[in-house]
């Protein structure tokens, strides 16, 4: 099965619904197809929808699970910082992309200002502020610890 070409034919029909750009994604598990998916920012207006971030979501609620291990991703496009980050936190070890992101930046999606943040070359501020004076929040670990403990 050509999973690469699941993940282009949904992006086609993502785009001509109005869901979002060229970007799709099929997630496999030992040789089945989990989910083949668009991105969906523009029908979710919600910027973290791209296609891996969708796949991976539907996948972990239709496999019961957020270790995705067993699993690997065919992306139309280089899967961006963010993407990364989820496909890292799920354990994904094998992603199968098309265009890169250097494709994507010349069609006006590029990811170039993250990669260069991350490592250090933006100088975006963004300001982070660590509060120490919140005692809700001083019990979270306990309160986890004891519940995973009561499990």
């Amino acid at each position: 099965m050509d999973y690469m070409k699941l993940a282009a034919d949904a992006t086609i029909d993502g785009m001509k619904k109005g869901f979002g750009g060229p970007f799709g994604a099929t997630l496999v598990k030992d040789g089945e197809v989990i989910v083949s998916v668009s991105n969906t920012m523009m029908r979710d207006t919600d910027p973290s929808a791209h296609a891996e971030m969708v796949a991976i979501r539907e996948a972990c609620k239709k496999l019961g699970r957020i270790d995705l291990s067993d699993c690997e991703i065919y992306a139309t496009c280089e899967p961006c910082p963010m993407c990364m980050g989820a496909i890292l936190w799920a354990g994904i070890p094998k992603v199968y992309y098309s265009n890169t992101r250097e494709d994507a930046a010349k069609h006006g999606f590029s990811d170039k200002h993250l990669r260069e943040y991350l490592d250090g070359r933006n100088e975006t501020h963004v300001e982070m502020i660590q509060r120490n004076d919140c005692p809700a929040c001083d019990n979270l670990w306990q309160e986890f610890e004891q519940l995973q403990v009561e499990k």
